[in-house]
C-alpha cells in the first residue's frame, strides 16, 4: 500500500482570519495509513495500533478526525458488537494512529497544525464523556430514579417539579481550552445544578440523595472511560483540582461550589478554573443550561480591580512545581529535558500568559480566553506585551507542544521528557525537518531560553537572586514593619520619617495581615532609598504615604507598587509634580497600572481606537451574558478614569501643552458622548427606528475645545424627527443619557452636564426639534435668543449626529454669526454682562485673578465675541470656531485690531491659561499679588479698550 501525502497549511500559530480547524480538517486529502511508514511506523505505540487492530483501521474516515468521522467510527465499532467502553478504547488507538501519521509523515511543511491534534483529541474526550454520561445516567435512572430539583412555589402552594437536576462535566486545564495533547489525562470537575433527591423506581423505592445518585454517576464515568481493560483506556482521569482536592466530594452541587469559593477558594485555583469549560453532555451545551456556572466561576477567577496579589501565588506554586522537578531529577539528570515543567517550557508560557489575564481580566473582559495562542494576541492587542514577545512566545509554544507530542507518541507515555536513546531523539528531529539532533537542541535551547527569560521579567527577575540583586528590589531585606516604625532610619529625611511615625498607632496599620505588612515595610524602604539617592523629592514620599493610607485595606495596589518598581518610581514623580493627582488617585486608585507603559508618556489620545476598545469589551461582556446596564456603567467609567488619568501623567510630565491637555480631554468627552449614546439607544425599550435622529450641540469649554480636568459639559440635545411619538421618544432618551453620564456607581461618575443654554434655558424643554431650535437662535417669532446667547453661539460646535444635520447647524450658526447688528448696541450690552459677571465674582484687595479680574482671560474672550458677532459678515475667516487665539490673531490680520495688539493679547491668554492650569492642578488660588502677571494683565486691557473703548 502506497504512502498519501496529505496536503496542510504551513505549521505555526493559528491565524485568527484564518480557517478553522474543521475546515482545515476537511480539507484534508483521503488517506490510508501504511504500515511501512518511515515516520509513523518508527512509533513503537503504532507498531501496537497496526498489529493488533489492522482489520479496523479503515473504518475511521479518511482525513483529519473530527467528532463526526469519530462518531461514524463508533458506530461502527458497537456494530461489530464491542461494548461502549471497548468500541471508546478502540476508537481512541485509531484516532491516535491517524494523528501521528498526519503529524509526522508529511512534509515538515506541510504537516498538520497544532491545532488540527489537539482539537481532534478534545473532540474524542468531548464525544468520550457525553457518551459515558448518557450510558451511566440510563442505568442508574433504572436503579433510582431521575434525580429531581427540589419543589417550586406555585403562588401559595408547593407543586412538585418534574424538571431532572443535571450533572456538567468541567473541563480543566487543556481540555477546557481545547488545547489536548495526545497522551495528556484530563483534569474534570463534576458539578450539579440542584440537591434534592431522585425520583425512585416504579415500585416506590430506591429513593437516594442527588448526592449519592451522582457520586455513583462519577464511579460509572471512570469505568466507562478511565479504567484498563484489554483495550487500554480512553483517558486518564484526574479529579484532583476539584474543591478540597482528593479528599473532596468526588461531585458536589452549585451552592457548595459557590460556598467554596467565596471562603476557601485559593489563588492558584483561579489559575485553574480560568480555562474551565463545561464539556459534556452535549444537551446542556446545546440548551445553555449550563450558563449559571459560568456566573459562578467568572467573579471567583475575574475580580473587579487589578489583582497584583496573585504574582505571589504564583510564585508559590512555580517554586513548589521546579521544587518538585527538583526532587525528580536527583540521581535522573535526564529528567531535566522536561519540555513542559522545566525551565522555559511549556508551563511557563502558560503562566506568563494566566498571569496578565487573572491581574486585568476583571477590568478588560476582552482578555478572557482559554486557548494560550488567543490570549497571546489579545494581550499584544491590549498593549500588555509588545507584539514581538507575544509572536516568539506564540511560535515557542507551538514548537514545544509538537515535541511534547513527539515525545509521546514514542510510546503513548504521559511524559514530557526527551528520550534518552539515541534514535528516539534522533526520530523525533527528523520529524521537525532537522538532519541530525544537534541543530533540534540549539533549537529547542534558544526557544526555552527565551520563555524563561521572559517568565522572570514578569515576575520580577530570577527567582535565585541573592547577592547581586538590583538595589531597591530585593524583598529578602527588608525590615519587619514594626522594627521600621520604631527605628526609623538616621538617614532618612526629619520630615518623612515623622509622618511615618504617625503609623504606629494608626488602626489600618495595626490591623494589616503578615503579608500586608512586609509589602509595606518593602514599599517604605524601597521610597526611602529612593530619597537617599535624590531619585525622588520627599514632598513626593510625603504624598505616597498620605495616599495610600486610606487604601491599606485594598492589599492588591500593596502588591502592584511592590511587582512594578517603574510604576512606583513614576507614581512617586506623578505626587511629586502636583496636588490634584494625588486626589484623582485617591478616587481612582486603580488607574496607576497604566503608569506600567514605558509609551504611555509619548502617546496622545486616540478617539477610534479608544471606541473601538469600548466595544471590545462590551462584546466580551455579550458574549458571557455580563453586559448589564450597571456592568457598562462601570466599564464607560473604568475607561474614562484610565484615559483622563493617561492625559494628566503626561501633563505632569511636561509631555503635552496646555492646549494638547485640552484637545484631548475634549476629545475624549466627545467619543464617551458617542459611545454611552449608541448604548444607551441600544438598550432603549422605546426605540421607534434603528438610528436615533437627534444631535448633540457642544458650547462652553466643550465647544470651544478648551475642557479641563473635572469640567463639565455644556451641551443642547435637538432632534429632527417627524414620527409622533419622537418629542416623548427622545425626551426620555435624553434623560437616560444623562443619567448614565452622571449617576455615581462605585466607579464614581463621567460628567456633570448643563443644559442651560437650550432654548429657554432651564425652563425649556430637555430636547427640542431642530426646526424649533433654528426659529430660536434666528430669532423668528416672539420666543428668541437673547445676545449672550449668541455670544455663547461663536463657541457652539456639533459634536454628534448626522451629517446632513451637521451642515444644517453649522448654517444656523453661521447665519446667526454673520447677522446685521448694530454695532454700538452690541458693545453696550456685552459690556453689560461682563460687568455683571465681574459683580458676581469679586476679587479682593490688590489680587489679580486670572480668569475674572480685569485684564483677565475673561475679558480677552468677551473681546472675541463682540468682534466675531459685529465683524465675521465682513470678515469669514472669524466665522470659524477655531479657538480664542487664532481669532485673536485673525482679527488682527484682519486689520480690526492696531498691530501688535492681537498678537500680545494671544499671548498672555495662552500664558493665563497655562497659570490657571497649574493652579488647579496643584489646588492653589489662581490669584496672584500683582505686580505678578503685569505684563500679561496689560495686553488684555489694551485688547479691551481697543475693542470697547476706542
Amino acid at each position: 500500500m502506497s504512502k498519501t501525502v496529505h496536503s496542510f497549511p504551513a505549521a505555526g500559530p493559528p491565524s485568527h482570519s484564518g480557517p478553522t480547524v474543521r475546515a482545515i480538517a476537511s480539507d484534508i486529502a483521503p488517506t490510508v495509513a501504511d504500515p511501512d511508514s518511515s515516520h509513523a511506523g518508527y512509533s513503537r505505540f503504532v507498531q501496537r495500533i497496526r498489529r493488533r487492530y489492522t482489520d479496523v483501521l479503515t473504518l475511521l474516515p479518511l482525513g483529519a478526525p473530527v467528532q463526526s468521522s469519530m462518531e461514524i467510527c463508533l458506530q461502527a465499532l458497537l456494530a461489530r458488537q464491542l461494548e461502549t467502553g471497548a468500541a471508546l478504547r478502540v476508537l481512541r488507538q485509531l484516532v491516535m494512529e491517524r494523528l501521528v501519521v498526519l503529524d509526522c509523515d508529511a512534509d515538515p511543511a506541510q504537516q498538520a497544525p497544532l491545532a488540527v491534534v489537539t482539537h481532534a483529541m478534545t473532540d474524542l474526550a468531548e464525544l468520550a464523556l457525553d457518551l459515558a454520561v448518557l450510558e451511566s445516567q440510563k442505568k442508574l435512572d433504572a436503579l433510582y430514579g431521575a434525580p429531581q430539583r427540589p419543589s417550586t412555589l406555585d403562588g401559595n402552594d408547593i407543586a412538585p417539579t418534574s424538571a431532572r437536576a443535571n450533572l456538567w462535566v468541567v473541563g480543566m486545564g487543556k481540555l477546557g481550552a481545547r488545547e489536548l495533547n495526545v497522551s495528556s489525562d484530563i483534569d474534570l470537575i463534576y458539578v450539579y445544578d440542584h440537591d434534592g433527591e431522585t425520583a425512585g423506581r416504579a415500585d416506590g423505592r430506591g429513593k437516594i440523595s442527588n448526592h449519592e445518585y451522582f457520586a455513583h454517576q462519577v464511579k460509572a464515568i471512570y469505568s466507562l472511560i478511565g479504567e484498563v481493560t484489554e483495550h487500554g483506556f480512553v483517558f486518564r482521569v484526574d479529579l484532583a483540582l476539584r474543591p478540597n482536592g482528593n479528599s473532596g466530594p468526588a461531585a458536589l452541587s452549585l451552592n457548595a461550589l459557590e460556598e467554596y469559593f467565596q471562603s476557601q477558594g485559593r489563588e492558584w485555583e483561579r489559575f485553574a478554573w480560568l480555562k474551565s469549560r463545561v464539556v459534556a453532555p452535549r444537551k446542556c451545551l446545546l440548551d445553555n443550561s449550563a450558563q449559571s456556572l459560568r456566573g459562578s466561576v467568572l467573579p471567583f477567577v475575574f475580580r473587579r480591580y487589578l489583582d497584583y496579589n496573585v504574582f505571589d501565588a504564583l510564585r508559590i506554586l512555580h517554586r513548589q512545581i521546579r521544587e518538585h522537578a527538583a526532587k525528580r531529577c536527583a540521581g535522573h539528570p535526564e529528567r531535566a529535558n522536561d519540555v513542559k515543567m522545566s525551565r522555559g517550557g511549556i508551563r511557563e508560557i502558560e503562566f506568563t500568559v494566566q498571569l496578565l489575564q487573572v491581574v486585568r481580566g476583571g477590568q478588560f473582559p476582552e482578555l478572557r480566553t482559554r486557548r494560550t495562542v488567543d490570549a497571546l494576541q489579545r494581550l499584544a492587542d491590549a498593549g500588555l506585551m509588545p507584539q514581538e514577545t507575544a509572536d516568539a512566545l506564540a511560535r515557542a509554544y507551538d514548537f514545544l507542544r509538537r515535541v511534547e507530542h513527539r515525545i509521546q507518541y514514542l510510546d503513548d507515555q504521559q511524559t514530557h521528557v526527551l528520550p534518552t536513546r539515541d534514535d528516539d531523539l534522533a526520530w523525533i528531529a527528523r520529524t521537525l525537518a532537522y538532519d541530525s539532533c544537534c541543530p533540534f537542541l540549539h533549537e529547542l535551547d534558544a526557544h526555552r531560553e527565551l520563555v524563561a527569560g521572559e517568565f522572570d521579567r514578569l515576575l520580577g527577575g530570577k527567582p535565585d537572586c541573592k547577592g547581586n540583586c538590583k538595589p531597591g528590589n530585593n524583598r529578602s531585606s527588608a525590615l519587619p514593619l514594626d522594627d521600621l516604625l520604631q527605628e526609623p532610619s538616621a538617614h532618612w529625611p526629619e520630615q518623612f520619617k515623622a509622618r511615618l511615625l504617625l503609623w504606629r498607632q494608626h488602626p489600618r496599620v495595626l490591623a494589616l495581615r503578615e503579608d500586608s505588612s512586609a509589602r509595606l515595610s518593602q514599599l517604605v524602604q524601597r521610597t526611602a532609598q529612593w530619597l537617599n539617592t535624590d531619585v525622588v523629592t520627599e514632598e513626593a514620599a510625603i504624598r505616597l504615604i498620605d495616599w495610600i493610607e486610606p487604601l491599606l485595606r485594598r492589599e492588591s495596589y500593596l502588591a502592584l507598587l511592590l511587582e512594578r518598581p517603574a510604576v512606583h518610581e513614576r507614581l512617586l514623580r506623578l505626587l511629586g509634580a502636583a496636588k490634584w493627582p494625588a486626589r484623582y488617585l485617591i478616587q481612582h486608585p486603580g488607574v496607576i497600572d497604566e503608569l506600567a507603559s514605558d509609551e504611555m508618556l509619548h502617546e496622545r489620545f486616540n478617539r477610534d481606537a479608544f471606541a473601538a476598545e469600548l466595544q471590545l469589551r462590551l462584546a466580551s461582556l455579550q458574549r458571557t451574558r455580563e453586559d448589564d446596564e450597571e456592568t457598562c456603567l462601570n466599564l464607560l467609567r473604568r475607561a474614562h478614569h484610565a484615559e483622563v488619568f493617561r492625559t494628566l501623567a503626561r501633563d505632569v510630565e511636561g509631555a503635552l501643552s496646555v492646549e494638547e491637555v485640552a484637545d484631548d480631554l475634549t476629545g475624549l468627552a466627545e467619543t464617551i458622548l458617542t459611545v454611552t449614546s449608541e448604548w444607551c439607544w441600544q438598550r432603549f425599550k422605546n426605540a421607534h427606528r434603528e438610528t436615533p435622529q437627534f444631535a448633540i450641540i457642544a458650547y462652553g469649554k466643550l465647544g470651544g475645545k478648551e475642557l479641563g480636568y473635572g469640567g463639565d459639559l455644556d451641551i443642547v440635545f435637538v432632534y429632527e424627527d417627524d414620527d409622533e411619538r419622537a418629542p416623548e421618544v427622545y425626551a426620555t432618551f435624553v434623560r437616560k443619557i444623562i443619567n448614565w453620564l452622571t449617576v455615581k456607581t462605585g466607579e464614581g461618575d463621567l460628567y456633570e452636564i448643563d443644559t442651560a443654554l437650550r432654548p429657554n434655558g432651564n425652563s425649556g424643554l430637555l430636547v427640542t426639534s431642530f426646526a424649533a431650535y433654528t426659529r430660536y437662535q434666528q430669532q423668528r417669532g416672539s420666543n428668541t435668543a437673547w445676545t449672550w446667547e449668541h455670544q455663547a453661539m461663536t463657541r457652539a460646535r456639533f459634536v454628534l449626529g448626522s451629517e446632513s444635520l451637521r451642515q444644517r447647524f453649522e448654517d444656523v450658526r453661521l447665519g446667526v454669526i454673520t447677522a446685521p447688528r448694530d454695532a454700538a448696541l452690541l458693545r453696550a450690552q456685552i459690556v453689560s454682562m461682563r460687568d455683571k459677571v465681574r459683580a458676581a465674582r469679586p476679587v479682593k484687595g490688590g489680587n489679580f485673578d486670572v480668569k475674572h479680574s480685569a485684564g483677565g482671560m475673561v475679558d480677552a474672550e468677551f473681546a472675541v465675541q463682540f468682534l466675531v458677532l459685529s465683524q465675521a459678515a465682513q470678515h469669514p475667516q472669524l466665522a470659524f470656531n477655531v479657538g480664542n487665539i487664532a481669532l485673536l490673531l485673525r482679527s488682527e490680520s484682519c486689520g480690526l485690531l492696531p498691530p501688535g495688539i492681537g498678537q500680545c493679547a494671544a499671548q498672555a491668554y495662552r500664558k493665563l491659561r497655562s497659570v490657571q492650569h497649574r493652579a488647579r492642578l496643584n489646588e492653589e488660588p489662581t490669584q496672584v499679588t500683582l505686580p505678578a502677571l503685569q505684563t500679561e494683565r496689560e495686553h488684555i486691557q489694551a485688547l479691551w479698550t481697543a475693542v470697547f473703548l476706542s
